[in-house]
């Protein structure tokens, strides 16, 4: 498991790169690269914000949609608070770890002590080498070239799906999934970014609420 977990962690870490290079290339100094990584840590977030900013978009819209991205990490949290069932003293510290990777990891295992132990290999590893990548990708943006070209911004979400896949086994969750791409995809071209995420979200209590009928 702490094999697995490290994998992940060094896997997205190594899209920090492609985030450095984006960030530099949108007109953010090294500095306020960094600073995004240590503080915000949400890959998605990150390059919806460098991304509006680098297409002309304003702060206010900019934030906002990264805003929109990260609130799915609070319903992480919610599951993750019950599982982990951490020490109030490191919670606020642990918060900071909440993210796709971390949680994936996290809701894999099967007993609280590997889960814990999941998290926290995941998370140590991927903010390390992710804020490590950030600062290299913003120093040599110019020599690193498009970071679509590496593949290194597809690294993230393959592995999140790699992580998940398992978990598709029934019929509820092969629904839920399928439903949750459909809204997400009708919704992508309509609305600002992150809201589509959010929106894709209502596929589990749509599809849980539509079964109910069905048996009554």
């Amino acid at each position: 498991m702490v094999r697995d977990a490290l994998g992940v962690g060094v896997a997205v870490g190594l899209s920090g790169f492609a985030f450095g290079v984006t960030s530099a290339g949108a007109g953010l100094s090294v500095l306020q690269s960094c600073t995004l990584s240590l503080l915000v840590f949400t890959g998605a977030s990150q390059f919806a914000l460098v991304s509006a900013l680098g297409a002309g978009g304003s702060p206010f819209a900019a934030a906002a949609g990264a805003f929109f991205l990260g609130t799915r990490n609070a319903f992480y949290g919610l599951r993750l608070s019950q599982l982990l069932e951490l020490p109030a003293a490191v919670r606020p510290l642990a918060a900071q770890w909440v993210i796709d990777e971390t949680s994936a990891v996290a809701l894999t295992q099967r007993e609280r002590a590997t889960a814990r132990l999941g998290f926290t290999v995941t998370g140590a590893s991927l903010y390390v080498l992710w804020n490590l990548t950030t600062l290299l990708g913003a120093l040599g943006a110019s020599a690193l070239g498009d970071p679509n070209a590496w593949g290194l911004d597809a690294a993230g979400p393959a592995v999140f799906l790699a992580l998940l896949a398992p978990m598709v086994k029934g019929s509820t969750e092969r629904t839920v999934a399928g439903l949750a791409v459909v809204l997400a995809l009708v919704c992508l071209p309509l609305l600002p970014a992150g809201v589509p995420v959010l929106i894709a979200a209502l596929a589990a209590p749509l599809v849980l609420a539509g079964r109910k009928l069905v048996v009554r």
